[in-house]
């Protein structure tokens, strides 16, 4: 596995769109192969053609029999160092897209980058842990900004809710770095489409919905390792200032690449009503920091949360 994803590292390092796209395919892959099982055994005989096909095609496995997978193990014990951590190569390649694709010639690549990324955060959630970093939730929130299409955008929506998901010590970052303001506005534009709407409103349902304290993830060590053999965020290229608040008639012009500081009102709600954690915060305090982006949205969000109960209901 370890010459896999060396083979994987060393294309999408790569300055060629033609390598990188390489590389992304290897980790799909790696994925693939770690998700889905081999192809049934073939049988004597066959009822017809079609269903003889659909049993060679490799199934699904299910997720809990990934602990017992010697693959999966072999994986999952790989993440745990910056070596051969999967999601900081690919967030590492993604920056690298955003800054040289302003054209929109790395879009697709930028797209696929971000369902990979989603993946292996589901397949290891520890990794979720970057994005308690600003530079990497910055990332994210520059890719939902009106410059980027439709397609990067609902991606990327996707891809905040899995960093998310567990993860309150991410959401306040997000909230941080006014996270919010990113996602209402774009909801609020006009020239935003009707899926990359829908995609907001299921974010928000998600927002809403009560927050999980999770399991107890301290930074890891294998974090520190990851800052460290990374020269920290100083070395990570830099992209040019965010263009939401010009869009949006915010003041200056300044990107999210400096950390926003929350604000006093957010920051006494966060202090007054969060868990006994200090991470969790409650339904109530999270209804009126929307509130203040959508006045009069929020009730009509909880009334279906609690009717309809999206997601399954699993977040309920």
């Amino acid at each position: 596995m370890e010459s896999l994803l060396s083979l994987a590292f060393d294309n999408l390092s790569s300055f060629d769109g033609g390598k990188i796209k390489k590389g992304l395919k290897q980790v799909e892959g790696l994925l693939a192969q770690i998700c889905l099982s081999g192809p049934s055994s073939p049988r004597k005989q066959s009822a017809s053609p079609t269903r003889e096909r659909e049993r060679e095609l490799p199934s699904r496995k299910v997720l809990a029999d990934l602990s017992s997978d010697p693959a999966f193990r072999e994986f999952f014990k790989l993440q745990e160092g910056f070596e051969w951590n999967i999601a900081q190569r690919l967030l590492t390649t993604l920056d690298w897209l955003v800054v040289r694709g302003g054209d929109g010639q790395y879009d697709l690549l930028i797209v696929n980058a971000l369902d990979l990324i989603q993946g292996v955060l589901l397949l290891h959630p520890p990794s979720k842990i970057l994005f308690s970093r600003s530079v990497h939730m910055n990332l994210l929130l520059d890719l939902l900004e009106p410059i980027n299409c439709p397609a990067i955008q609902s991606a990327t929506i996707i891809t905040l809710v899995v960093a998310l998901l567990d993860m309150p010590q991410n959401m306040r970052v997000f909230e941080q770095l006014d996270g919010l303001l990113t996602v209402t506005s774009l909801f609020k534009s006009r020239e935003t489409g009707r899926e990359v709407k829908f995609r907001l409103t299921e974010f928000l349902y998600f927002y809403l919905t009560p927050e999980n304290p999770g399991p107890s993830i301290s930074i890891p060590r294998a974090e520190a390792k990851m800052s460290a053999a990374a020269g920290g965020p100083g070395l990570l290229l830099q992209r040019s200032p965010s263009k939401l608040a010009k869009v949006f008639g915010g003041a200056g012009g300044g990107g999210r690449e400096k950390e926003r500081p929350a604000t006093s009102s957010s920051s006494s709600s966060s202090a007054s009503e969060s868990g006994g954690n200090g991470m969790t915060l409650s339904v109530e305090a999270k209804k009126r920091f929307v509130d203040r982006y959508l006045p009069g949205v929020v009730d009509e969000l909880l009334k279906d949360l609690n009717t309809y109960k999206p997601f399954g209901g699993v977040l309920s």
